[in-house]
């Protein structure tokens, strides 16, 4: 075997070893019982095996371009990892999405819930959450101890999904998670088995109660008031979600004037919906219009179920090298209410299909299919699960770590948000403006994340000359975040309230979408200009996806060399 093939290999069975969730994502058996160490010494071991991976991968020689490959993608997000490690910001982690309670918490959605095996599981890794809560518990108070703690904001929204998982909205998560837990087709109604999923997903619940609780009395008091992150951490924090380094002032600078880019295409497609109306006039008509609406989140999910499947079997071989294994995707309702919007890939055997998640708000009640085509679009195909199945089938091409365990936020995400431009270009809008409407208010919506993201964080001022003549010279905070956000997108208040806590607090995520995008194009211009009479859309898009997952300053370099 390869050198850097096995050097890749080694460090995936390491964190298998050490990452019952991990294996569970990935499908492979085992430790479906167990849950990841959550503690000071267990985030130390993972930081240890990435440093070990390192300097392996560093005196390991590349025997060919696939390797070379490899080893590039490899060592940059390791490296990355370790910096961040060892810069203290681990803190960071805890969020309205990617806390190690919301790790916790979803895991249990990836478990098969069929059979005594099944049904075992279950009931030992709800067991578990007491010891992991107790554990993430330690390393936040180790970080604190540190002067290192999430914003207060952070700190008792994760305390709200705590809340609202154990029922505060009524929909008890625990308790419909065993519910759901079958045997030969039927749910459990007595038995050693129903009484140890009874008991374990009520200490499951009191370890939650108990963890925000010590959100709430201990944590949020040294929290700090300030959402801002500063220069320096969000530095870092783009650099490990684009996977390259950016101008961060020119960036934001862009972002105000691609804004402004967009709003004047949606009111030239505005224009086409209802002729003389405005931008908001065309909206409300579509929001009026009974053939654009569902009213039940179940027919939503079916109608995106219908959508998903149709546009695979359309672009499958005419633009697009689907393999077999990913040409099924299953679009599903989350079993909480946070508002998150999520794709989960496929297990390593692709016995789990990869799947759509749709955490619906509490109270949302009606559903846009015309805002929403996009989104599966962005989701599905050609989007996250065309990107990451297909790196799950090139076993051929690209090793065990590049297939299941690399991840970039500027790769994957801007490769959606450019698949979704994508559509319309291959004229799937040519008879939807309705469609096109929706998608470019999703581009709209992430050409704002720039724009706030990067200017809370940084803590620039608002330009003076900006496009919108808003609030010039004035600096950002949360409340400004929210009412430009209001201006310039068409999302529910709860659920743009979600993403915006969600900027405030996972700090350097949100622009990965759009600025991931403007790299793609970046490097499917300089691809299109090499090849020149020889440039294939489809070309490109096979040898670009080919490549795997990797951040985009070695995709681009990658992609040069093609």
């Amino acid at each position: 075997m390869r050198k850097i093939d096995q050097i890749a290999d080694k460090y995936v069975d390491d964190v298998l070893a050490r990452s019952p969730m991990m294996a569970t994502y990935m499908g492979v058996p085992g430790s479906d019982h167990l849950l990841d160490d959550l503690s000071p010494g267990g985030i130390a071991e993972e930081a240890e095996l990435a440093r070990r991976a390192i300097a392996d991968a560093e005196a390991a020689e590349p025997v060919d371009e696939r390797e070379r490959v490899a080893k590039e993608a490899m060592l940059e997000r390791l490296r990355l990892e370790v910096e961040r490690y060892d810069a203290g910001d681990a803190y960071l982690s805890l969020n309205v999405l990617t806390s190690g309670v919301h790790s916790v918490r979803q895991i249990f959605d990836l478990m098969p819930v069929e059979g005594e095996q099944a049904a075992e599981n279950i009931a030992k890794r709800l067991a578990a959450v007491t010891k992991a809560y107790a554990q993430y518990t330690e390393t936040l108070r180790s970080e604190a101890a540190a002067g290192r703690v999430a914003s207060k904001r952070q700190v008792l929204e994760v305390a709200k999904h705590c809340d609202n998982w154990n029922g505060a909205n009524g929909d008890d998560f625990w308790q419909g998670l065993i519910s759901r837990v079958t045997v030969d087709g039927e749910p459990l109604t007595r038995g050693r088995l129903k009484i140890d999923l009874g008991n374990s997903a009520a200490w499951a619940r009191a370890a939650t109660t108990k963890f925000a609780q010590f959100l709430r009395e201990e944590l949020a008091p040294q929290a700090p008031e300030k959402d801002a992150v500063g220069r320096d951490r969000y530095s870092r924090a783009s650099r490990y979600f684009i996977g390259a380094e950016v101008d961060l002032a020119e960036t934001y600078e862009w972002g105000w004037k691609e804004l402004a880019r967009i709003e004047g295409e949606m009111a030239a497609v505005a224009e086409a919906i209802k002729p003389g109306a405005t931008l908001e006039e065309a909206i409300a008509q579509l929001d009026a219009d009974p053939e654009q609406n569902v009213a039940d989140k179940e027919a939503f999910r079916d109608w995106m179920q219908e959508l998903a499947d149709r546009t695979v079997a359309e672009l499958a071989d005419k633009h697009f090298d689907i393999p077999e294994q990913i040409r099924r995707i299953e679009c599903m309702i989350a079993p909480t209410e946070d508002g998150a919007i999520y794709y989960t890939g496929p297990s390593e055997d692709f016995s789990r299909p990869g799947r759509m998640w749709w955490s619906v708000p509490s109270g949302q009640e009606t559903f846009a299919k015309w805002r929403e085509v996009t989104t599966v679009y962005h989701e599905g195909v050609p989007g996250h699960h065309l990107q990451i199945g297909q790196t799950q089938a090139r076993s051929e091409l690209l090793n065990r770590f590049q297939r299941t365990m690399i991840f970039s936020s500027g790769h994957a995400e801007g490769w959606a948000l450019y698949s979704e431009r994508l559509m319309d270009e291959l004229g799937y809008y040519d008879d939807d403006p309705a469609g096109k409407l929706g998608m470019l208010d999703a581009q709209a919506f992430r050409a704002a994340r720039v724009v706030v993201d990067i200017g809370l964080h940084c803590e620039f001022a608002i330009p003076e000359d900006n496009p919108f003549g808003w609030r010039p010279g004035e600096q950002w905070d949360a409340d400004k975040m929210f009412e430009f956000m209001r201006a310039h997108c068409r999302i529910e208040d709860d659920m743009l309230q979600f993403e915006c806590n969600r900027y405030l607090g996972w700090a350097g995520q949100a622009p990965s979408y759009k600025v991931g995008e403007r790299l793609w194009m970046a490097a499917r211009n300089d691809y299109a200009a090499r090849k020149s009479a020889d440039f294939s859309l489809k070309q490109f898009h096979t040898d670009a996806l080919n490549l795997g997952s990797m951040g985009l300053a070695p995709f681009a370099d990658a992609l040069k060399r093609i």
